[in-house]
């Protein structure tokens, strides 16, 4: 189990077509993140923010991929302070900031592994699959293709900001809770071999089996997995700040249950949450939440 845990922040908003995710980890901190993971006995340590440029400096060079050159920067930085983390034998927490960010956190999770011989597996809790590309995206956010970079499709400034190319293994990837896909999305999904669970596979499987056969999937031949989280994954009636919300996500106890079988394998490499965004929030809920499910997935029980 995890005994030492350093939290990254990531205020990017850079990535979507709504404002107000870069307040994400403020929010978080103001839940009172530390003071949990302390009092579950955790060394807990703040490493503070990477720098993210504001869209208002800004104007996308690209209408297929909004921002991606600053995007690609941001992660570029975000990889090197997550490696860092991970020298130091500590467990990387990054949270957004919408979910681009994840480019970053797993370049250096994969690369850190690669460099000692070892493959990493990744599940991607999220109502959306993010596995467009600039050619397949009907919007040019960056936000809805980093799990489609991270398996080696898209725009090579995110492909390759890793050592490793992809920098998961699209057998290796499990993408848990989708229920709101782009037409040629599906398509891309389809090629690529990563294996989905949508809701309807949650309805029909329950959540217990939907888990365990994810994590057979990212736990097959590597180190471990990163998992990431993107609070839209969850129904808005639980989490109603988010930047993109879909009906019919996970409820309480499911989304629980995802961080516990997840902290029960001891195979968990990082978490990373994303996508909280407090200007469509009631009384900072949605953090709140956040909260909460990282402590399940740093082990808290019931009993």
């Amino acid at each position: 189990m995890v005994q030492r845990v350093a939290l990254l922040g990531v205020p990017m908003d850079l990535g979507g077509g709504r404002r107000g995710v870069d307040m994400g980890p403020s929010a978080f901190r103001i839940a009172g993140a530390a003071e949990k993971l302390r009092r579950m006995g955790l060394e807990f340590e703040d490493r503070g923010n990477v720098p993210v440029p504001q869209p208002e400096s800004r104007e996308p060079k690209d209408p297929r991929a909004r921002f991606l050159p600053e995007i690609a920067r941001t992660c570029t930085r975000l990889r090197a302070r997550v490696e860092r983390i991970l020298d130091d034998g500590v467990f990387p927490l990054v949270v957004g900031g919408d979910h681009s960010i994840a480019v970053g956190t797993v370049a250096a999770i994969s690369s850190w592994h690669a460099r000692r011989g070892a493959r990493v597996g990744l599940i991607w809790f999220d109502a959306h699959g993010d596995m467009n590309t600039p050619e397949t995206s009907p919007s040019g956010n960056v936000h809805g293709m980093p799990c489609a970079a991270i398996v080696g499709r898209g725009a090579p400034e995110l492909v390759r900001l890793g050592e490793r190319v992809p920098m998961v293994d699209p057998e290796c990837t499990a993408i848990v809770g989708v229920r709101d896909l782009d037409t040629c999305e599906r398509d891309e999904i389809r090629a690529s071999r990563v294996r989905v669970f949508t809701m309807r596979d949650v309805d029909m499987l329950g959540m217990a089996e939907v888990m365990q056969r994810a994590i057979a999937i990212a736990t097959a031949g590597t180190a471990g997995f990163h998992l990431s989280f993107d609070l839209d994954g969850t129904d808005p009636s639980l989490a109603p700040g988010v930047g993109t919300p879909v009906l019919g996500g996970t409820d309480y106890r499911e989304s629980h249950l995802v961080m516990e079988l997840a902290a029960e394998t001891g195979r968990l490499l990082g978490l990373e949450m994303t996508e909280i965004n407090p200007i469509l929030d009631e009384k900072n809920r949605t953090a709140e939440v956040a909260v909460d499910l990282v402590l399940s997935a740093m082990g808290k029980r019931i009993i």
